[in-house]
């Protein structure tokens, strides 16, 4: 694309059926961006890799860690920069990767959409929002736990599939009668959840980032999240961070947001805190990198 009197191309790959291969360019491109740890057939440009989470690494095994690791280790160490999407992926990269310094390393954070405000004239409903999905290191069970005996208190799911058997003969004996799933939500849809949310109830114990932490904080809705992974860089102390994710501390958490007095405190925390993310800037950031590798300014 023309920027100025110099010409970029930038050819971007995204995780897709053939996400494992090697992506034929062609001629004539000055950087190739991949966001799922693929690489250029014939290195004729600059290679830029964005590296999320370390998600397999933590809590995949067999072959299927073994082919995930092993294609995002040769897209790392092919790569002329790399981007991690926050401090705690950073320092997992140096631990899973080989690498002994970081110097082509760089952290630009995910940014938050503006879809997600605070909306008025809507009532706050006596329900708990659970984003994304919910198995293994998610730590849905404990969550439904800590709603036991929240008596009145429903649980809202957005995403991560309809619940499955063992989810839903799980809901039943916890919480009857006091469970739904939401399916996919538009960010209109999402948004009006969160305004009409108590909490946001986000206890997973690993995350790379954790967008609906800041999308909860945007839209006016206090977060209780664990204090682990990324997740205290991104929520800061706008968020009620538990020590590991148990059931009675976030029980505590969800009911001290119960409390008017303490949950506008926490929602005016939030609005701040996601104020230091945007996509703007991550934009600004990566295009610095762009330019960086390229030793030309190429947008005013």
């Amino acid at each position: 694309m023309p920027v100025g009197s110099y010409e970029l191309n930038v050819s971007m790959s995204c995780k897709s059926f053939d996400r494992y291969r090697s992506v034929r360019t062609g001629p004539g491109y000055d950087i190739f961006h991949s966001t799922y740890y693929r690489l250029p057939v014939e290195r004729s440009c600059s290679v830029v890799t964005t590296v999320h989470d370390y998600t397999y690494e933590r809590y995949s095994s067999g072959l299927r860690r073994v082919v995930h690791s092993w294609q995002k280790n040769k897209a790392i160490k092919g790569s002329d920069k790399i981007i991690c999407v926050s401090e705690s992926t950073r320092r997992d990269l140096l631990e899973f990767s080989g690498l002994r310094a970081d110097d082509n390393v760089v952290v630009i954070h995910n940014g938050v959409s503006d879809a997600y405000y605070p909306l008025e004239d809507v009532s706050l409903g006596p329900q708990v929002l659970f984003v994304g999905a919910r198995a293994g290191y998610k730590n849905f069970t404990n969550a439904v736990l800590a709603l036991e005996g929240l008596s009145g208190v429903k649980l809202l799911c957005v995403g991560g599939g309809q619940f499955d058997a063992d989810e839903l003969d799980m809901l039943e004996r916890i919480v009857p009668g006091r469970y739904s799933h939401a399916g996919y939500l538009t960010n209109e849809q999402l948004n009006l959840e969160y305004n009409r949310s108590i909490c946001l109830v986000y206890p997973s114990l690993y995350e790379g980032f954790g967008i609906p932490v800041l999308e909860a904080m945007r839209a006016g809705c206090p977060v209780v999240a664990v204090n682990s992974s990324s997740i205290p860089e991104v929520a800061g102390d706008a968020a009620i961070l538990l020590e590991c994710g148990e059931v009675e501390e976030m029980r505590s958490a969800i009911e001290f947001f119960c409390v008017t007095d303490n949950r506008s405190d926490f929602v005016g925390r939030g609005r701040i805190q996601a104020e230091k993310f945007s996509w703007d800037e991550t934009f600004n950031k990566t295009l610095a990198v762009y330019e960086e590798l390229l030793g030309q300014k190429i947008w005013n």
